[in-house]
């Protein structure tokens, strides 16, 4: 790999993605060794440089050769570019530049919904703005992917069921729409923190159904499957709700709207 020297990247500590590919980009030789730095470690020098709000949003790049920051997309490219100029340039042509740019604020700004962090002082810790057309955006995602596995993964389980994408969908915004009218109050301005994380809980939950849908058996172990899947999905918003530091309602009500929505789907099928 080239290494991009004399380059500083800002990264969030407090997010295991941006760990991640940081520390790849140092150990693979893309960025020096100390190619990286924390957020809430930033030395004075480079704390004069960067955009604080703006990195909060966007991982900043420190270039020292000028004394310039880069943000966001553009300083992975950046990165990337160094050692792959075809990639960069191959990203850079519109109407790709357009959707990463895109892609890398949906996934930027619902980050702490998708792994919440424990440390959330607002002061110091690298926590994106709230920004709401990315939060419908990542709801409606996981509702529409969530109900077209759903729909398929239903028709293996038995109970007269069939797959019916427009019933899974109906389901799965309506968990959202119940979740939202009975905890409006509790949660005032943090309902929108709370929906990111519980989409994140069904999300994971749908990606723990796909590897069934490659196998053949009987409709019992589906049953059974799906059973355990709900498990590992209560146990998660448990979990997500100490984080959040919250009490049992959001568990409770979730818990009572799929025991409500199970029933009624047993009951029209019979």
């Amino acid at each position: 790999m080239k290494t991009l020297r004399n380059h500083i990247l800002i990264y969030d500590k407090e997010c295991p993605m941006c760990t991640l590919y940081s520390k790849a980009f140092t150990h693979c030789g893309m960025l020096d060794e100390n190619g990286r730095e924390a957020f809430t470690e930033i030395s004075l020098r480079n704390r004069t440089l960067v955009d604080f709000n703006r990195a909060k949003n966007e991982i900043a790049l420190i270039d020292h050769n000028r004394n310039k920051v880069v943000y966001g997309l553009d300083s992975l490219l950046l990165i990337i570019g160094n050692s792959f100029p075809l990639l960069e340039k191959t990203a850079r042509i519109q109407p790709l530049y357009w959707f990463f740019k895109r892609l890398y604020s949906f996934v930027s700004y619902n980050r702490k919904q998708i792994i919440p962090s424990v440390k959330n002082d607002a002061e110091k810790s690298c926590i994106p703005d709230f920004n709401l057309k990315y939060r419908i955006a990542y709801i409606a995602f996981t509702v529409i992917f969530s109900a077209y596995i759903l729909s398929m993964f239903s028709g293996k389980m038995g109970l007269n069921l069939k797959p019916d994408f427009g019933r899974e969908f109906t389901v799965c915004l309506a968990q959202v729409l119940w979740q939202t009218v009975f905890l409006r109050i509790y949660l005032k301005d943090r309902i929108w923190d709370y929906l990111g994380n519980m989409m994140t809980v069904s999300l994971m939950g749908t990606l723990l159904l796909i590897p069934a849908l490659l196998t053949s058996f009987t409709p019992v172990f589906y049953l059974i499957y799906f059973g355990i899947v709900v498990l590992i999905m209560f146990l998660e918003h448990l979990r997500r709700c100490r984080i959040l530091e919250l009490n049992y309602y959001p568990t409770i009500s979730w818990i009572l709207f799929r025991l409500t929505a199970l029933a009624i789907i047993i009951v029209t099928t019979i």
